[in-house]
């Protein structure tokens, strides 16, 4: 089989075209149209409890899309109707996400392994009766948050009925999330981004649930023609990280894809691994436009191949303490014109109705003039989306002083 050889710089144009980064801007409102175009592309939108500037989930499609109604996500995941129907499921993909309805028995065929909820198995094996009990106050109450769950079954301080059993409220929160692991729960919406569980029969569509369990090895092919999709250009251990699949699951199916011509290897350029593309991938010539993107964007959530095709090396600070941390709480790197050429440390301070930037850092070799000129753009772009009045701008890094200027 001849393998095609290609040079980084055309991989890392074929990763952002496969990433929604070559696609135009809506030239009006972003609908769910467009909304529905991002999925197509990244696949699945990760969540994270961190709110420090916005919440991961809205923001890759803010970074492909520009301002848009956040509302527009909200109602495509967690509210439904005939009309409209639900887009979004929540499941554990690469990490808590939400991906597409039909995406949903792929990840619960038994292709992906078992996450840590796997832990509580002896938990739920060992109380049959709290599992029912959980099960049946949630098609009472549901949608319904654990705290409720644990007051309803755990613990209350009122007096014991004849006969019943209350539970430890501990147990009723670990049972829910083993539940939810194993498709047996889901999110039926989420308050103030509190989970609220439900039963999947009303949350799923009919169709969906009709279609009985996927098998594993076939949607182990399909969730890795799905990723391949989404990278454009990756190694196996990439196409397996996506969806979080097993080694070797992973390895036997991208072998077999290979096999039926539905994966097609490609050699690049400065990469030890071989690589894998769809057939017929699309590389542009050019990639032009700007955007900020979240450190829980799929462009750059893998830090090692994002060092690989940008030559950016990114680590999230959360954990390191203050006076340790290089670059900041939560830092943005910036995109412009297919290379990430800066990083933004960024706080939505609504009290002061402001977008803080407390870091501002270029890349070695970078325009720092246009870097500046475009950075500054983007941020009074995601303050308005944001409805913040301004950006204000701190001291440190060596962006700092002239984008205070050009943000005032």
């Amino acid at each position: 089989m001849s393998i095609d050889t290609i040079g980084a710089p055309a991989a890392r144009r074929a990763v952002l075209a496969a990433q929604g980064f070559t696609d135009p801007r809506p030239g009006g409102p972003v609908t769910r149209r467009h909304l529905q175009r991002v999925l197509d592309r990244v696949r699945l939108l990760q969540l994270d409890s961190v709110n420090v500037a916005v919440r991961a989930h809205y923001m890759p499609v803010f970074s492909r899309l520009g301002p848009y109604a956040r509302g527009l996500l909200d109602d495509a995941a967690w509210a439904h109707s005939a009309r409209r129907p639900r887009l979004l499921v929540e499941t554990w993909a690469h990490e808590a996400s939400l991906v597409p309805v039909a995406d949903w028995p792929l990840l619960q065929s038994g292709a992906k392994r078992s996450g840590w909820w796997r832990h509580y198995g002896a938990l739920v094996e060992g109380n049959p009766g709290l599992v029912e009990d959980v099960l049946a106050a949630v098609k009472e109450l549901g949608p319904v948050g654990a705290g409720e769950l644990e007051e309803a079954l755990g613990g209350a301080s009122r007096p014991r009925p004849p006969g019943a059993t209350w539970w430890e409220r501990s147990d009723v929160k670990r049972v829910c999330e083993y539940l939810f692991g194993v498709g047996a729960l889901l999110t039926g919406t989420r308050r103030h981004f509190q989970r609220l569980y439900d039963l999947p029969e009303r949350v799923l569509p009919p169709e969906v649930l009709a279609a009985g369990p996927a098998d594993p090895e076939q949607s182990a092919r399909t969730l890795l023609l799905r990723s391949a999709s989404a990278l454009g250009v990756a190694t196996e251990p990439e196409l397996r990280d996506y969806y979080r699949l097993g080694p070797v699951t992973s390895q036997r199916a991208v072998a077999e894809l290979v096999d039926a011509g539905a994966l097609a290897p490609v050699a690049v350029r400065g990469w030890e691994r071989p690589a894998y593309r769809l057939p017929g991938a699309p590389v542009p010539r050019r990639v032009t436009g700007r955007a900020l993107l979240c450190p829980f964007d799929p462009l750059v959530w893998e830090r090692e191949r994002a060092e690989r095709i940008f030559g950016f090396r990114y680590r999230i600070e959360i954990y390191v303490p203050e006076a340790k941390r290089e670059f900041g709480y939560y830092v943005f790197p910036f995109l412009l014109d297919g290379e990430l050429v800066a990083r933004v440390d960024l706080k939505a301070d609504r009290a002061a109705g402001v977008l803080r930037v407390p870091g501002a850092f270029a890349e070695p070799g970078a325009d720092t003039v246009r870097v500046v000129a475009e950075l500054a753009g983007a941020l009074r772009e995601m303050a308005r989306w944001l409805e913040l009045d301004a950006v204000v701008v701190g001291e440190r890094g060596d962006l700092a002083a002239p984008l205070a200027l050009a943000s005032r």
